[in-house]
C-alpha cells in the first residue's frame, strides 16, 4: 500500500485527492484528505459572501463521496519531510509515503497594521466577519487596497450591494493594468458608475484602525479596511527544509515535485511552476491544472513511468463588476492581452460559468474523466 497524503482542500487539493484517488486505486493507493474547516470554501466567490450574498454550502465530505478518499479536519501546524509525517495543531500525526502539499498562500501582511485592522480573504469566516462590520455600518467609507482582480470585484461588489457606502479603491499601478486598452476604459466606466473613488498610483504605509496611512502621511478614512495586495506562501513549508522560492512557495521540477523532496508534490497557489512565459502567478485557472498533473505524475511515478512535462497556457482574465456587470479580457498563454474580450450580460454569463465549473468538475474527475477546459488550458491552446 502507498499512503497518499493531501494538505488542502481548496479547488486544487480535491481535484488532486480525486485524481490521484483514481489513479491509484488499482495499484494500491490510500488517500488521505486534511483540511482547517469541514466546509468548502469557493474562494472565487468570496467577494460576493463579503457584499452579504448567501451562498450555497459545499460540504468536503459530499465533494469526495464515493472516491473511497478519507478526510481529516484540521490545521496543519508543521511537517517533517525526513520523517514523513505531517503534524495537526491538535496534536495528531498523519505520517505518507507521498504528500501533494496544496495548502495555497496567505494574504501578506508585511505592511504595518494589516495584521491588526485590516480584513483579508484568507478563509470564509474571516470574510464573513467583514461581511457583518459591513452590514452594521450606517453609510461610512470601506477602503479596498489593492488594483487586480480581486480588488476590482471587491470594490465593484461592496459598491453595488451597499450603495450608501462610500468605496475607495487604493492601488500602486492602474486598475486592471493587465488588460488591453478597450477592457480597462470599460472597467473604468463601470468603477465610475458605481461610484468606486479610485486612487491609483499611491502606496499605502500603513493600516489603522479608521484609516489607511499613504506613503507621504495623507490619511484616508475608513471604517473597513479590506486587504487584498499581495500573497506568501504559509510558513510551514520553509520551516520544514523544503526549498522555496522568496514568497514562501516550494519550488518545483517540471513533474511539479519539490526540487528538494521528491516525495513532496506542490500545487496551485503553494507552488513555484515554471513555464517557458515565466513562474505561473496563483489562480484556479492555472490551480486545479496543476493539481491534476501531479497527481497523474504520482501515479505514473507509482507504476514506473517517467512523468510527463507540466504545459500550461493562461485563456482569460475574468472580472466580475456587480452582479450585473463584468469584463472578460482574453490572454495569450502568457496573460498577456488579445484583443478580443467581452462585456455586459454576457461576461456575467461567462465568469458563473467560470466560478462556478469546480463542482462539476469534480464529479467529471470521480468517473476518470477531465473536463473539455482543461485540454486548452494545459495545451497552451488559448
Amino acid at each position: 500500500m502507498t499512503d497518499i497524503l493531501v494538505l488542502g482542500g481548496g479547488y486544487t487539493g480535491i481535484a488532486a485527492a480525486i485524481r490521484v484517488a483514481v489513479r491509484t486505486r488499482r495499484i494500491g493507493g490510500t488517500v488521505t484528505l486534511v483540511n482547517a474547516s469541514a466546509r468548502f470554501t469557493e474562494r472565487l466567490r468570496l467577494h460576493q459572501t463579503a457584499a452579504g450574498e448567501k451562498l450555497a454550502d459545499h460540504s468536503l465530505k459530499d465533494l469526495l463521496a464515493g472516491t473511497g478518499i478519507r478526510f481529516v479536519q484540521g490545521r496543519v501546524a508543521g511537517l517533517d519531510v525526513g520523517r514523513r509525517e505531517a503534524r495537526l495543531d491538535d496534536g495528531r500525526v498523519l505520517g505518507y509515503d507521498k504528500l501533494i502539499y496544496a495548502l495555497g498562500t496567505v494574504t501578506d501582511a508585511s505592511v504595518p497594521g494589516v495584521a491588526e485592522h485590516a480584513h483579508v480573504y484568507d478563509d470564509y469566516a474571516g470574510t464573513k466577519q467583514f461581511a457583518e462590520r459591513l452590514a452594521a455600518l450606517d453609510g461610512g467609507t470601506a477602503v479596498v487596497a489593492g488594483g487586480g482582480l480581486t480588488g476590482i470585484e471587491s470594490a465593484t461588489e461592496l459598491a453595488e450591494a451597499h450603495p450608501d457606502l462610500h468605496v475607495v479603491l487604493v492601488t500602486r499601478g492602474r486598475p486592471g493594468a493587465m488588460m488591453g486598452e478597450k477592457a480597462r476604459a470599460y472597467l473604468d466606466a463601470a468603477l465610475e458608475r458605481l461610484g468606486v473613488e479610485v486612487r491609483a498610483g499611491v502606496d499605502v504605509a500603513k493600516v489603522l484602525p479608521d484609516a489607511v496611512e499613504l506613503a507621504g502621511g495623507e490619511l484616508i478614512h475608513s471604517d473597513a479596511t479590506l486587504w487584498t495586495t499581495g500573497t506568501s506562501g504559509l510558513p510551514v513549508a520553509a520551516e520544514s527544509g523544503l526549498t522555496v522560492d522568496k514568497r514562501g512557495r516550494i519550488v518545483v521540477d517540471s513533474a511539479l515535485r519539490s526540487v528538494s523532496h521528491p516525495d513532496v508534490y506542490a500545487v496551485g497557489d503553494a507552488a513555484a511552476v515554471t513555464q517557458p512565459f515565466g513562474v505561473m502567478h496563483g489562480t484556479c485557472q492555472g490551480g486545479i491544472p496543476t493539481g491534476l498533473h501531479a497527481a497523474d505524475s504520482l501515479a505514473a511515478t507509482l507504476r514506473g513511468k517517467t512523468p510527463k512535462p507540466f504545459r500550461f497556457g493562461y485563456i482569460h482574465q475574468p472580472v466580475s463588476l456587480g452582479r450585473k456587470d463584468g469584463v472578460i479580457q482574453f490572454t495569450r498563454p502568457d496573460d498577456s492581452p488579445r484583443r478580443w474580450f467581452l462585456t455586459g450580460r454576457a461576461a456575467v454569463v461567462y465568469k458563473e460559468t467560470v466560478s462556478s465549473s469546480p463542482i462539476p468538475t469534480f464529479k467529471l474527475l470521480k468517473r476518470g474523466l477531465a473536463p473539455v477546459w482543461m485540454f486548452a488550458l494545459t495545451a497552451g491552446l488559448a
